[in-house]
């Protein structure tokens, strides 16, 4: 009853809230993060009172599973826009953008965080500094993908930045792999090939071919059932049968194997919606039946923000060195690779803006920092940077990706309308009708 009691709280807060958000022209996944906090540990969960609210860290956690169902649809979604038609005009772009602006972030971030480790060796370590260079390169496909459907973004920079958004992942497990082994031969002064390049190769070859061979199997599933109903079932079965598959892991003579879960689901979408005739239709009616999912999702991420990491003048100092390098990687590194690449003006001057949400990614990398025996201390201050910057950029990100596609005009200002207005319209035009 505890646990049904909160999730009804938290759906309701974060609906009640978006309609806040929308008389001051902020994004709803804003409200959602914000009704998060208030339903938190640190505002209704402090009361200590089951039910209301999520009372500890423990209270979230409880319901994480949500989160990882979530991001699979989410990274399924994402999946669906690699159709090869418009692969063939933006995939060579999209390419280009996502692995440099990447790279470019971590070398920026890096830069940055190791002259203030030799300004205060003693605060941050090479090691850290390393680490962080390399989490700065994760975006948040969650937060974009939200803001795209919500105002039915159509344009250049839409149409690159989602296959960007997903490359971006792939690119961001490689150099975080590579930094996290070279911080770790840091620490003990050993080196090891096999956890800097085999492991996060592999991970991504695995990911792939996971996604790839359950979207075959999913295309042939769906092709015995034809009413719509039982075709969305079997499409939520699938995908929540990939998330599940995806978080195995195994070793095999002493490498370690892995999936990264939004990689494959990222390409159980594209096999899908390459192979299957009425993939568009079905997609439309799994996005009817995530919706309170994704609501839910990004309340239970506001509640896990750690508002905590404010207290800490040291994580604050470094948190927003952390966040102005890495929003300078960001942009400057889309900036050069889309101009590099040929890409429409509104991408080079906009696109770098919508790359800045970070929290999913970022987290699940922090979180292996921070368990990591080898760094001891330093994955705690790594973890606690990236918990300050997620704060920072799930707040702050939607509603900047909402401007830049505004003023790339991807999103028509007069375009949106609510359902309950279409519905009216169409009452009345069939009045109309029936009088003549």
């Amino acid at each position: 009853m505890q646990v049904l009691l909160t999730l009804s709280l938290s759906l309701l807060a974060g609906l009640l809230l978006s309609r806040l958000a929308k008389l001051l022209k902020l994004p709803a996944v804003t409200a959602y993060l914000v009704a998060g906090i208030l339903v938190g540990p640190y505002c209704l969960g402090a009361f200590q009172v089951s039910g209301l609210g999520f009372t500890g860290k423990a209270d979230v956690e409880s319901v994480s599973i949500l989160s990882d169902v979530a991001l699979g649809f989410i990274a399924f979604s994402i999946g669906n826009e690699f159709r090869l038609p418009q692969l063939k005009k933006i995939g060579k772009q999209a390419t280009i953008v996502g692995i440099f602006q990447a790279v470019v972030t971590t070398i920026v971030v890096d830069f940055a965080l190791i002259l203030l480790h030799f300004a205060m060796p003693d605060k941050l370590s090479l090691s850290a500094a390393l680490v962080l260079g390399a989490i700065a390169s994760a975006t948040a496909p969650a937060a974009t993908l939200m803001v795209v459907k919500q105002y039915k973004a159509k344009g250049p920079v839409t149409d690159i930045l989602l296959p960007v958004v997903a490359l971006d992942d792939a690119v961001g497990l490689v150099l975080f792999a590579i930094s996290f082994g070279i911080a770790k031969a840091i620490k003990v002064s050993a080196i090891s090939v096999v956890s800097i390049l085999v492991e996060p190769i592999l991970e991504i070859v695995c990911s792939l071919a996971l996604g790839a061979g359950m979207g075959f199997l999913f295309s042939l599933c769906e092709r015995f059932f034809h009413s719509r109903s039982k075709r969305l079932a079997v499409s939520v079965g699938f995908v929540v049968l990939t998330i599940a598959l995806s978080m195995l892991k195994f070793n095999i003579g002493g490498v370690h194997i892995g999936f990264s879960s939004l990689l494959v689901c990222m390409m159980l979408g594209t096999i899908f919606c390459n192979i299957c005739d009425f993939s568009e239709e079905l997609m439309d009616r799994v996005d009817r039946w995530t919706a309170p999912l994704f609501v839910l999702f990004f309340v239970i991420s506001g509640a896990e923000l750690e508002l905590s990491v404010f207290t800490d003048l040291m994580i604050v100092v470094i948190g927003l060195v952390y966040i102005l390098s890495r929003s300078a990687g960001k942009y400057s590194g889309a900036f050069l690779s889309s101009k590099l690449a040929g890409c429409d003006d509104n991408i080079v001057k906009y696109l770098g803006i919508t790359l800045l949400p970070q929290a999913g990614v970022a987290l699940g990398m922090a979180n292996m920092a921070l368990n990591s025996v080898e760094l001891g201390a330093e994955g705690l201050l790594i973890a606690n940077i990236t918990l300050f910057a997620v704060l920072i950029y799930e707040l702050v990100g939607p509603a900047l990706t909402k401007t830049a596609l505004l003023k790339a005009g991807d999103i028509d200002p007069e375009g949106w309308s609510s359902a309950r207005h279409e519905h009216a319209k169409k009452k009345a035009l069939e009045s109309q009708n029936q009088a003549q």
